[in-house]
């Protein structure tokens, strides 16, 4: 096997894993302090991320798909979410929802602190340099990507969650298609007119959060 490529999947296997796994922990966290206890029972409640693994979704189509376009994508086994559980299920959904990008922008801040001290500190070794901004990327490209307003995505539970409940209800119907919008929407290369501004605004943010500790070690 290429050499090259075998670096470039030890410089991503860990910033992807822990970017699919830890958003599926998020929900199961959330869920719990909103009133459902589902993912807590089905032992998914936790930052372990073995637990949340799915053998393909993981690491077969990151790899498959790393392997033939370049693009690195995955996901984990779903944490479970009876949302009729929730205290108030409208309203909490969206929180739950949330969670999910909200842990990848938290773990993309975390990647940016991290590559900010390597170069802080003179770190002169590429691995973990390398490793830092695949963190970032990956963990951005999650945040974007999930809060697609479609769907079964986050995104489109957050927007149903906003609708009026005439509304929210008709438009919650869609999610049986969700998947194959979104796959219309890779084939036709338009997910990128989403995916790339939500990316770009959230590197914004994360540079002006991350500001202050920039300019204290510079």
């Amino acid at each position: 096997m290429d050499p090259e490529l075998i670096r470039n999947i030890a410089v991503y296997a860990l910033p992807v894993l822990f970017a699919i796994t830890l958003h599926e922990a998020a929900h199961a966290y959330v869920a719990r302090y909103f009133g459902d206890n589902t993912a807590y029972a089905a032992g998914r409640m936790t930052l372990n991320p073995l637990v949340h693994i799915d053998v393909f979704g993981t690491i077969v189509i990151p790899i498959a798909l790393y392997l033939t376009t370049g693009f690195v994508f995955g996901y984990a086994k779903p944490v479970p979410v009876d949302f009729g559980r929730l205290r108030n299920p409208k309203r909490d959904m969206a929180w739950v929802a949330l969670a999910g990008p909200g842990a990848n922008f938290i773990m993309a801040f975390l990647w940016l602190v991290l590559a900010v001290l390597l170069v802080a500190f003179n770190v002169n070794e590429e691995f973990p340099h390398k490793v830092a901004q695949a963190g970032l990327f990956a963990n951005l490209l999650m945040f974007a990507f999930n809060l697609l307003p479609i769907p079964p995505l986050d995104g489109g539970r957050v927007l149903t969650s906003m609708l009026p409940n005439t509304l929210a209800y008709k438009f919650a119907r869609i999610e049986p298609y969700g998947f194959f919008i979104v796959l219309a929407l890779i084939f036709f290369n338009l997910l990128a007119f989403w995916v790339m501004p939500v990316m770009t605004l959230g590197r914004v943010l994360l540079q002006l959060i991350a500001s202050p500790l920039t300019i204290l070690l510079t």
